[in-house]
């Protein structure tokens, strides 16, 4: 009997050490929360209101940086502001892919007559062949252009650095006709710079410090060989109408005779219309 008295007493004494071992262990633990929710409560009180709210805002969508876009360059079309309209009525009569031996003589002797000055695009295979009908414009007061030195559309835009290349060829080829103080930056492209698959080209050009200038007037002597003089003036009245300021195409290569042949009557019908006369310069 003794010995199962102190086992009780003994086995009391565990479970109450036990549960008090127990208590302090939940005391301990309710002392830490409540000093963790207390700690976080003063640091929010800390924050201003909106911010946690900023914070979070920056790190789920950051700010975006949005670069101001680069600046263009100059445009290539330096002459685009002649086709305007001002009220006074302005011709500028262009010829490409020359010089010839056999229309080039016939037109510049027509604008010496009517001393109207023209602006030719010069091709420079051609500029190699009759140096003296270059160096005869250019005394003659008209405007010399760049038209390229192949004037093959194949190669010229197979690339941009073939297309310079060639430009700056012709340029060369000038300069050695007319002297090595001869200057022009002013081109003209093969079959003209329209269409978006040129602006690479436009660009480029522009970037070599070059310039150019299309067209917004034709006779349509580009459209076959020795084309009908009545054709090419009913093409030029056409096209001219309504408009102040003209930019015309037209062609000085050894098949374009009828050219030569229209230019008097191409001259008297600007002038019926009140047109002056100017270059490209």
């Amino acid at each position: 009997m003794i010995n199962i008295e102190k086992r009780k007493k003994r086995r009391i004494r565990i479970i109450k050490r036990r549960r008090f071992g127990l208590i302090i262990s939940v005391i301990v633990v309710l002392s830490c929360l409540i000093f963790y929710i207390n700690s976080n409560s003063k640091v929010k009180k800390v924050l201003p209101a909106n911010a946690e709210n900023s914070l979070k805002k920056s790190v789920v969508t950051p700010k975006k940086v949005t670069l101001k876009p680069k600046l263009k360059p100059p445009t290539a079309d330096f002459y685009k502001h002649i086709y305007k309209s001002d009220g006074h009525k302005v011709a500028y009569l262009t010829f490409d892919d020359g010089p010839s031996d056999n229309n080039t003589p016939v037109i510049l002797k027509t604008l010496d007559k009517y001393n109207i000055k023209a602006t030719f695009f010069i091709v420079g295979n051609m500029a190699i062949k009759y140096p003296d009908l270059v160096k005869k414009e250019l005394t003659a007061g008209h405007s010399i252009g760049n038209h390229s030195y192949s004037h093959n559309y194949n190669y010229i835009y197979s690339n941009t650095n073939t297309f310079i290349s060639d430009i700056n060829k012709c340029d060369t080829i000038l300069k050695s006709i007319l002297g090595s103080n001869f200057s022009t930056k002013l081109v003209r492209f093969p079959g003209g710079s329209f269409g978006g698959k040129l602006k690479p080209f436009r660009e480029s050009l522009n970037s070599a410090g070059y310039n150019y200038v299309d067209w917004n007037d034709l006779t349509g002597d580009a459209e076959g060989q020795n084309i009908p003089v009545s054709k090419l003036l009913s093409n030029l009245k056409e096209n001219t109408e309504g408009k102040d300021h003209v930019v015309i195409l037209m062609h000085d290569f050894f098949t374009k005779s009828t050219t030569a042949q229209a230019l008097p009557q191409v001259i008297e019908y600007l002038k019926s219309q009140k047109y002056s006369f100017k270059t490209l310069n």
